[in-house]
């Protein structure tokens, strides 16, 4: 089976999905069984697993019984914030090491800080975390951060929210070519399109969360992502033909086809 493997673990489905920005619980663990990921990514300073004891817990509509969480750092902009937030995620969570970072730049476009991104995952490695990283689509930002120890990389399509889709696919292709690690697509996926040429690429999986939760039917847009994902990863793998302008050859087989012949004039009688 064509499985996506990190850090050691072995996962049937290559959509990871985010759990914000739905209108209730209900519809996001209805869009989340209907994606069928089972990776699923929990903004730790936005989302309720405990922390919170008086209000709803999403812990209790997706059970880290059934999903493999992945606790994230959106909304952090310093080294600081974002490891003292997922040291708080693996206290609540039991001490679970798998993690996501994200050190963004700026409140406006939340583009990666690479620089702070670099420092962060240099500490939580130390400190035995599992770190998959959100970074820019600069191939040597992607290797540093692999060779660091990070247990995949996660360059961006476009900017988080703007589902502008994949705005470089050739970066995407030098880091793919380049990584040993798996590479996942994260960020700026619009539509099922764009999740289908981010796997036809060759990466590893695609993480979404607005393209889905946004979405006039939230949850119809999981079972089209779900689709997606499969086709590209399956195209991939399949090995497309080569593009060309024009083919002088047609597609049909052309031997034993029937020439048509020219009629003779009957000739009348004397």
């Amino acid at each position: 089976m064509d499985n996506l493997v990190i850090a050691g673990k072995k996962y049937a489905s290559r959509l990871l999905v985010g759990t914000g920005k739905y209108k209730d619980f209900n519809e996001t663990r209805t869009a989340v069984e209907t994606s069928g990921a089972e990776i699923i990514t929990v903004a730790i300073r936005r989302t309720n697993i405990g922390q919170n004891a008086n209000e709803p817990n999403l812990l209790e509509v997706l059970p880290p019984s059934k999903y493999t969480l992945l606790p994230n750092t959106a909304g952090c902009y310093t080294v600081d914030d974002a490891v003292r937030t997922l040291r708080l995620a693996r206290e609540l969570l039991d001490g679970h090491s798998l993690v996501k970072l994200e050190v963004l730049g700026d409140p406006k476009t939340l583009y990666p800080n690479v620089v702070e991104t670099l420092k962060a995952a240099e500490i939580l490695i130390k400190e035995g975390f599992q770190v998959m990283v959100y970074t820019s689509d600069d191939p040597i930002m992607a290797k540093q951060l692999e060779e660091m120890g990070c247990v995949a990389v996660m360059p961006l399509a476009s900017l988080i929210g703007s589902g502008m889709g994949i705005l470089n696919p050739w970066n995407l292709q030098i880091i793919i070519e380049n990584a040993k690690i798996p590479v996942l697509v994260d960020a700026g996926v619009g539509t099922a399109s764009d999740a289908a040429i981010a796997m036809e690429l060759g990466c590893d999986g695609v993480l979404m969360n607005t393209a889905i939760a946004a979405a006039q039917n939230p949850v119809l847009m999981a079972s089209a992502m779900r689709k997606a994902v499969e086709a590209g990863r399956e195209a991939y793998l399949a090995g497309r033909m080569a593009k060309k302008l024009y083919s002088a050859s047609p597609s049909s087989p052309t031997e034993g086809v029937i020439a048509k012949t020219e009629k003779k004039p009957v000739s009348g009688k004397s």
